[in-house]
């Protein structure tokens, strides 16, 4: 293993508080029935769309007056990006101990780009992300492999060499398809409708928790370091 390479939301990235808090407020200035954090939660990787489908059903998402609302919530979210957003707890000693061994580490992401550079410049990774992909990058977004394609080309790797961890099957059909190993981050914001049989989406490895990511991770740089000393 010479790279890693992060979903951001629900991956990453533990995002869905900021979310919660916009949806929410935007049901009181419906006003209808709030609802509920948990189920926002499962459409965080499904995107602001699915999201912002949750207050307004009733709508078409390609109604005028639906795009207005999502582009009001992205508005919102992109003024106050990271209120009560951080990394997952054990997720700063993770990407520590990646860069103290010269393991860059990546996002590979369906997030906007002016949002993703946003929230990490919030948190003040953006300096230390070796590589940032983002759809306006390619042509195809995932589930395609063109992201992951690009991920390893930035950073002058083939495409097996890199593990790519996601919360959503869309992340683990595109490092499959790149030849990457997969990682599926059970503690991120599994999507309603592909939550109850994990192993149907086919990933080299399910962690349920930052700490089992970490010692999987290590693994493979222990593996690497056996075959090649020179690997730091």
């Amino acid at each position: 293993m010479k790279a890693v390479l992060f979903d951001l939301d629900g991956t990453l990235i533990d995002t869905a508080a900021d979310f919660i808090r916009i949806i929410q407020e935007m049901c009181r200035n419906k006003p209808c029935d709030l609802v509920t954090a948990d189920l926002i939660r499962t459409q965080v990787s499904e995107g602001a769309r699915a999201m912002v489908k949750l207050v307004y059903p009733e709508l078409e998402i390609e109604d005028p007056v639906f795009l207005a609302h999502r582009q009001r919530f992205l508005d919102t979210y992109g003024e106050d990006i990271a209120v009560e957003t951080d990394l997952f707890e054990g997720m700063y000693a993770l990407l520590e101990q990646l860069e103290s061994q010269d393991i860059p580490w990546g996002i590979v992401t369906n997030k906007p780009r002016w949002l993703s550079e946003a929230l990490l410049k919030a948190l003040h990774l953006d300096q230390r992300c070796a590589v940032l992909v983002c759809p306006e990058d390619v042509t195809h977004t995932k589930p395609d492999p063109e992201p992951m394609y690009l991920a390893a080309q930035q950073l002058k790797l083939n495409p097996q060499d890199c593990i790519y961890i996601g919360d959503h099957p869309r992340d683990i059909d595109a490092g499959r398809n790149a030849q990457m190993y997969t990682i599926l981050a059970a503690y991120g914001y599994l999507p309603l409708q592909h939550k109850d049989d994990l192993t149907a989406w086919q990933a080299d490895c399910i962690v349920n928790t930052v700490e089992e990511l970490h010692q999987v991770i290590q693994q493979h740089v222990t593996l690497k370091q056996n075959i090649d000393p020179r690997i730091s």
